[in-house]
């Protein structure tokens, strides 16, 4: 274990480990594995509306950039991980909502794995598995809504509250001991997930929701979808 991981000076506190370059490429080779294998398998599945097109891998991965980018630009950032960032968890939903669960959820997991690369701190494994592929691997869960009316604002919403599940659950487990004194661990989780996410899914909604925005929206879903 000591070649993938060490541990680092001034992390997010005693105990907290990051990876080494090779880690970091293992990492790597597991997101383009993931999105290779799921595209793959489309040629295995009968219900060809669940599988990854070419178009859709371009897409998935173009989204991917956009909101590795955007998560840099934060408006706000929270000392323990988490910030307020420039509608990046967006992104990763119009896929979900354009192409459903199945292309959601791959490029949700793979955008975690991403995001972990780029700030790999971690206590534990299952630290990590918590707060990158499965917190935001949750994103896409907005594809069960891809049919829906309204179904990009309720798909955000649902995938929003998937990645606060998730994040709320390894702040109760993992990091507990930061609660203030007097305050109950799971209650500390909750605000501390909340006071990111809820300014940031709010301003998102708010925007999406804009007529020449949502008329936009639309144009670039027929192109991705129909064109």
């Amino acid at each position: 274990m000591n070649n993938f991981f060490a541990t680092p000076k001034g992390a997010w506190g005693d105990g907290s480990s990051h990876l080494t370059t090779i880690g970091i490429s293992i990492v790597a080779a597991a997101i383009i594995l993931l999105l290779i294998t799921a595209a793959i398998i489309r040629h295995r599945n009968a219900d060809h509306r669940q599988a990854f097109t070419t178009k859709q891998l371009v897409y998935s991965s173009a989204a991917i950039a956009l909101a590795v980018v955007c998560s840099m630009i934060k408006l706000f950032e929270m000392p323990m991980g988490g910030s307020v960032t420039l509608m990046s968890m967006l992104f990763i939903v119009l896929i979900a909502y354009w192409y459903g669960p199945y292309v959601g959820v791959m490029t949700a997991v793979a955008y975690g794995l991403v995001q972990f690369v780029t700030e790999p701190i971690f206590y534990t494994i299952p630290q990590m598995i918590l707060d990158y592929p499965l917190a935001f691997g949750a994103l896409g869960i907005a594809g069960f809504f891809h049919n829906k009316k309204y179904g990009l604002q309720a798909g955000y919403l649902a995938a929003v509250a998937g990645r606060f599940f998730f994040a709320s659950l390894s702040g109760y487990i993992f990091f507990a001991s930061y609660a203030p004194e007097g305050m109950h661990p799971a209650v500390y989780s909750v605000a501390y997930q909340a006071s990111y996410l809820i300014p940031e899914t709010v301003v998102t909604l708010i925007i999406i929701s804009i007529p020449n925005v949502a008329k936009a929206l639309s144009r670039v879903k027929r192109e991705a979808v129909y064109n």
